[in-house]
C-alpha cells in the first residue's frame, strides 16, 4: 500500500468511526481526496475517536505477525527467526538471515508508521476548531504531538530516509515527495516531545479510564531516547534524569523498579511502577483470522508467535502448561549463555530441551530450534481467551515500549558510562535481582542491557547505534554501511521520487 493508499484510508477511517478496520476491497478504491474530513470533528467526541485512531498504530509493537518484537529479535543475536520453516514469513526470514531487499521487506513496516503519521497530522490540523474545553484541547495536541514524533521516531530508525509530513498533504502531491535529511526529521520529533510535555497530566490519576495515555515522564523518556541516539548525551542525560529520579527510589512521576523482575512479565501486572509507555492489548474484539492484519488486531500475537509447537506435558508432569505456538524468536546459544548463571533467567528463557530430557513434556522442533524459547512471552493455556474469534490471536499480555529499568540504563550510557550516578543508576538495577556491583564501564551498561532487556525488541537497535552490529552479527550476513537500516519496500519506489537506501 503506497502512501497514497494510507492517506485515503487515513481520512475513511476517520470519518466513518471505523477506527480499527478495513478492507482489501475497500484501500484498492482511488484515492478521493481531502474533502472527506471537512465535516468531521465537530465535537469533542470525535476528536476522541480522532486520537483513539492516532494512537491505535502503537499496536505495531505487538499485535500484528509482522510486529516490532519479534521482527527485531530475529535480526539479533540473541534470536533465530524460527517459524515453521525457512520461508515461513519471508520479511521475518530475510531480516534475520540479512538476505532482505526492496520485495521481502515487509511493506507494513513503512505503511504503518506513516499512517499513523497522516492520522496525527489530520487530528492536529483539526483540532484548533473542535468546540471543546480548552485544556482538554491542549491535552489532545500534546498527546498527537508525542504520536507523531513516537512514529517519526520509527520509522527514522528504521528506514533513516523518509518523507517528513508535518501537515495533511493531497493525494495528488504523493508522487512528488521526496526523502528529508534525517537531521531534519530528528529535529521534527524533538520540537514535537518538547511541545508535548507541559501540556501532559504528570501522571494517570484515573486508571481505569486513562491508562495507557501519554504523561510527562512518557514525553521526557521518550524525547532522552532520541537524544541519545544522536549522540547529544547532555540533552538525554537531562530528561531522563527527570524521569529516574534517585536510582532505586520513586521518581517524581511515581516510577518505581519492581522488587520482582519476574513479574514485570505477569499478564495482569499491566501498568505497573515500572512502565513508563505500555501497549496494552485485549481479547474484547475478538480477532479471528479473516479480519486479521486488517486493522482490528487488539490481541497480543506476540505471545502465539514465540510458543513452542506441538507442546505437550507428559502425565503427571509439573512442568509449565504452555499453550502451542509457532515457534518464532527460538533463543540462540549466545543468549542462553549470557544469562544461565543470571538471576533472570528463568523469566526470560524456557528451556524446553532441558524438559523434553527430563521426560517432563515434548514438542515439535521448527526452523533453527535451539531448544530455548522467549519465556516473556510464553502463552500458557490459562491465558487463552474464552471469547470469540481465534483464542491465539487474542491474548492480553501488554508490551512494553519503555520501562523504567531501560532508562536507568540509557541515562547511565549518556553519562559517559562514568560517575557515580551512572554506577548508581547500573547499581540498582542490578540490585532488583540481587546481583553485586561491577565497574560501571559501556561495556557492563550493554552486557546490562542485554540480559536485563532481552526479547523486548532493544538489542538490534543496541548493537546498531553502538556501531557493534557488524561484529556481533558477522556470522548472520550483516554488511556494514547497509544492514544498519531497512531497505525502503518496492512498491514505495514505483512512479515516485523516493530513492531505495544505499547499497539496496
Amino acid at each position: 500500500m503506497k502512501l497514497k493508499s494510507i492517506i485515503y484510508l487515513a481520512f475513511v477511517l476517520l470519518i466513518t468511526g471505523s477506527l480499527f478496520s478495513c478492507s482489501k476491497d475497500f484501500i484498492e478504491l482511488d484515492p478521493l481526496g481531502q474533502p472527506l474530513v471537512d465535516n468531521y470533528y465537530s465535537n469533542e467526541d470525535e476528536a476522541f475517536s480522532g486520537l483513539v485512531a492516532a494512537y491505535d498504530i502503537m499496536g505495531k509493537q505487538s499485535k500484528t505477525f509482522e510486529n516490532m518484537i519479534t521482527m527485531m529479535n530475529a535480526g539479533s543475536d540473541d534470536h533465530f527467526a524460527g517459524g515453521g520453516g525457512p520461508s515461513d514469513g519471508i520479511g521475518i526470514q530475510s531480516f534475520s538471515n540479512y538476505s532482505i531487499d526492496e520485495s521481502t521487506i515487509p511493506p507494513s513496516f513503512w505503511n504503518d508508521y506513516f499512517q499513523g503519521v497522516f492520522r496525527t497530522n489530520i487530528l492536529l490540523e483539526n483540532l484548533p476548531e473542535v468546540p471543546m474545553d480548552d485544556a482538554l484541547r491542549a491535552r489532545f495536541t500534546a498527546e498527537t504531538k508525542m504520536l507523531r514524533g513516537y512514529y517519526y521516531f520509527e520509522l527514522v530508525r528504521l528506514f533513516r530516509n523518509v518523507p517528513l509530513f508535518d501537515k495533511p498533504i493531497l493525494t495528488s502531491e504523493i508522487y512528488t515527495v521526496e526523502q528529508a535529511a534525517p537531521e531534519a526529521v530528528y529535529a521534527q520529533i524533538e520540537a514535537d516531545l518538547l511541545a508535548a510535555i507541559p501540556d501532559l497530566p504528570p501522571t494517570i490519576t484515573d486508571p481505569d479510564t486513562e491508562a495507557g495515555r501519554f504523561t510527562q515522564g512518557g514525553a521526557r523518556a521518550l524525547l532522552g531516547k532520541v537524544y541519545l541516539y544522536q549522540g547529544k548525551n547532555q540533552e538525554a542525560s537531562q530528561q531522563l534524569a527527570e524521569v529516574n529520579g534517585t536510582p532505586g527510589g520513586t521518581s517524581q512521576y511515581g516510577y518505581r523498579l519492581l522488587d520482582d523482575f519476574e513479574a514485570l512479565f505477569e499478564v495482569s501486572n499491566k501498568f505497573n511502577s515500572e512502565s513508563i509507555i505500555e501497549v496494552a492489548a485485549t481479547s474484547q474484539a475478538n480477532v479471528s483470522y479473516d479480519i486479521w492484519g486488517g486493522g482490528q488486531n487488539e490481541g497480543n500475537t506476540v505471545n502465539q508467535m514465540v510458543g513452542p509447537r506441538g507442546y505437550s506435558r507428559t502425565a503427571g508432569s509439573t512442568a509449565p502448561d504452555y499453550a502451542g505456538g509457532w515457534s518464532f524468536n527460538t533463543v540462540t546459544q549466545g543468549l542462553y549463555d549470557v544469562l544461565k548463571d543470571d538471576p533472570r533467567f528463568d523469566a526470560t528463557i524456557a528451556d524446553l530441551k532441558a524438559l523434553e530430557e527430563a521426560g517432563e513434556a515434548s514438542y515439535t522442533p521448527g526452523n533453527r530450534d535451539t531448544g530455548y524459547f522467549l519465556k516473556k512471552f510464553m502463552p500458557l493455556n490459562e491465558d487463552k481467551s474464552t471469547g470469540g474469534g481465534n483464542v491465539e490471536l487474542n491474548y492480553t499480555q501488554s508490551v512494553y515500549v519503555i520501562r523504567l529499568a531501560d532508562t536507568y540504563l540509557m541515562e547511565a550510557e549518556a553519562l559517559g558510562a562514568s560517575g557515580a550516578r551512572a554506577q548508581a543508576l547500573l547499581d540498582a538495577v542490578r540490585a532488583r535481582v540481587g546481583l553485586d556491583p561491577v565497574p560501571v564501564t559501556m561495556d557492563n551498561i550493554m552486557l546490562e542491557r542485554r540480559r536485563e532487556l532481552a526479547g523486548e525488541g532493544h538489542r538490534w537497535f543496541d548493537l546498531v547505534r553502538t556501531g557493534r552490529a557488524a561484529s556481533a552479527l558477522a556470522d548472520r550476513g550483516f554488511t556494514a554501511g547497509k544492514n544498519e537500516i531497512f531497505p525502503i519496500p518496492l512498491n514505495e519506489l514505483e512512479n515516485t521520487l523516493i530513492v531505495q537506501n544505499p547499497n539496496y
